[in-house]
């Protein structure tokens, strides 16, 4: 009889994985950085104000609007989050888009595979776990050598869960 408290219960996941893009400037950054945009900005307006050359002003007020748009942007794609378990009975993907939609995928690990696209030089271009039915294209927002090394992570836990969660040596 199987206990649920037991680390190689089949339903329980052996292997998860949370991806999400990666973004290098915070909140506390992009403050920062659109009032040294905009200073830099209101400068210059008015620099070409006193000189006659007003028209430029509202140009200048325009790019400021323009790359705090683009921010903006940048940080709502940053909110994408894929997740992945794996378990001796299935595997489960879901992925919440940047605009909050989410979609999900139950697959059986004998029958899913994990396909990888390489390039020699960069790593795995394109990663994909695929069944006869369905074929989910994963971390597509990761750089190349993270995806390499998911990729692998994903395989390895695929060849487990094949061989019914348990390795060798835990056996």
């Amino acid at each position: 009889m199987q206990n649920d408290d037991d680390p190689f219960h089949h339903d329980i996941p052996f292997f998860r994985a949370r991806l999400s893009p990666h973004r290098s400037l915070g909140r506390g950054g992009l403050v920062v950085t659109m009032v040294l945009v905009g200073a830099v900005s209101f400068a210059a307006g008015l620099l070409f104000w006193s000189i006659g050359a007003w028209p430029v002003a509202g140009f200048l007020g325009l790019d400021v609007a323009l790359i705090y748009l683009a921010f903006r942007l940048n940080a709502r794609a940053a909110r994408v989050i894929e997740e992945v378990s794996v378990s001796a009975t299935e595997i489960h993907i879901s992925r919440t888009a940047a605009n909050g939609r989410s979609q999900s995928w139950r697959v059986n690990p004998f029958f899913a595979r994990v396909l990888a696209e390489r390039d020699e030089e960069r790593g795995i271009e394109r990663l994909t776990l695929s069944t006869r039915e369905v074929s989910v294209d994963l971390g597509t927002f990761l750089p190349p050598a993270e995806r390499t090394r998911f990729g692998r992570a994903l395989s390895a836990a695929v060849a487990q869960a094949r061989r019914g969660g348990v390795t060798a040596t835990e056996a």
